[in-house]
């Protein structure tokens, strides 16, 4: 019956359109009047606990560095640099798109950002260029959510501080799947434009691409920073945070020149206003979190999984169809906050490895991000490519479709996961 009161009142008070942060709230005092345990008291302590967070630090930071990089003028050069390698390709805009994704993914881990940054620059060009606008703006918006799964990955830290699985682990288990995400959208582009009449650039020459790989080389020492830091224990992720936003501040305003002293109150206003959307939302989860704990709900829903736990495979896939489902009707981080304590008593019993396991949920999430009719990353694509949610549907399937298919293939073979995490995290 908790598991009734819970799920029908945060469903019953999104559908009347209240925001999600607060629908959290309301399903938790839901919880306490079933349970009998209202308490002002609970709540405002979960609140503070909630946010009271060392690891949460790096959301913050990891947003201040993204919004320093596009003033300083690094998502430029990391598409000028792009344009250098595969311009002269046919369809070469797809794949500079697709390869921005990559690099951007490593820089920001945002989707929303990444989609909004790449697709104002490259969908007028791609149209230009002779391009379907809604499938190039379906490519924008696929590649956008490469950026939540290659760390550095703010819905991986909120994995991870809401489950208790390293962060450090997370982030190294997203690099393979990310870059195998950006390899089967290369496929696809390359199997719809091969016979499309459009635009083809010069190849460009040796010391162009040169001098391109040299504008764009602050940008692209960063990931490969954080992750050799990450890696050799250098730093732990919320430090690295910070080391992002310096050197995304350093780079903008001392190397590229371009991030003026009067551009910082507005990336700092920018940054605040999305940190605190974010934060608000951690929160709220969490007085619902301990709720859903005091309930006992977790062992609820463990009981209602009890015969796939046998069966790793199956019980996966059961789990995944459920996100998949879910995904379609809420957003990212609500749905990490809101299942990650439900699920992972399960995940844990059934032996499965947590960071495994986080890097499939995490993925899984992020697919919802391109389904209507929340789809978040689908909306901010339709704002910058100037469609309807009709119109980018069309464009946006082939590639919905292939990250489904990789999703699937973790699934099938965790060890593409665990054989490189063990590498990387030397365990």
């Amino acid at each position: 019956m908790a598991l009734v009161v819970f799920v029908g009142s945060l469903i019953g008070v999104m559908a009347i359109g209240m925001p999600i942060a607060f629908a959290l709230l309301v399903s938790g005092v839901a919880l306490m009047f079933y349970l009998d345990i209202f308490d002002t008291h609970i709540i405002a302590q979960n609140l503070i606990d909630g946010a009271d967070n060392f690891s949460m630090l790096a959301i913050p930071f990891f947003i201040l560095a993204g919004e320093l990089m596009n003033a300083g003028g690094i998502s430029n050069r990391i598409i000028h640099f792009a344009m250098s390698l595969v311009g002269h390709i046919r369809g070469g805009l797809g794949y500079v798109a697709i390869i921005a994704s990559v690099l951007f993914a490593g820089l920001s881990g945002s989707a929303v950002a990444d989609t909004a940054a790449l697709g104002a620059i490259l969908i007028p060009m791609m149209v230009k260029a002779g391009h379907d606008r809604n499938r190039s703006t379906g490519l924008i918006a696929a590649g956008g959510i490469i950026a939540p799964i290659i760390p550095p990955s703010i819905p991986m830290i909120i994995f991870g501080v809401t489950s208790g699985v390293s962060i450090t682990k997370l982030f190294m288990a997203g690099i393979i799947p990310g870059l195998i995400i950006g390899l089967c959208l290369v496929v696809c582009w390359w199997f719809m434009v091969r016979k499309d009449e459009v635009e083809v650039f010069p190849r460009k020459s040796v010391k162009e691409i040169l001098s391109a790989t040299r504008q764009a080389i602050w940008a692209l020492l960063l990931p490969a920073f954080i992750v050799g830091g990450l890696r050799g224990g250098v730093f732990t992720p919320t430090e690295a945070a910070v080391v992002a936003a310096f050197y995304a501040l350093i780079v903008g305003m001392f190397i590229y020149r371009e991030l003026k002293m009067q551009d910082l109150f507005k990336v700092l206003v920018a940054s605040a206003k999305a940190t605190s959307m974010v934060m608000f939302l951690v929160a709220a989860a969490m007085v619902s979190a301990w709720l859903i704990t005091v309930a006992n709900i977790p062992s609820i829903v463990t009981d209602m999984l009890g015969p796939f736990v046998e069966n790793k495979l199956l019980l996966l896939l059961v789990i995944n169809a459920l996100v998949l489902l879910v995904g379609t009707a809420m957003d990212l981080t609500p749905t990490i906050l809101i299942l990650t304590p439900v699920l992972m008593p399960i995940i844990e019993k059934a032996g499965i490895d947590p960071a495994y396991f986080g890097v499939l949920f995490v993925l899984n999430n992020c697919i919802g991000l391109l389904t209507p009719p929340v789809g978040t990353v689908l909306n901010v694509a339709c704002g910058v490519g100037k469609i309807g949610m009709e119109d980018i549907m069309k464009g946006v399937w082939p590639f919905l479709l292939a990250e489904t298919l990789v999703l699937i293939l973790l699934i099938l073979f965790p060890s593409i996961v665990t054989v490189p995490l063990q590498w990387f995290t030397g365990m």
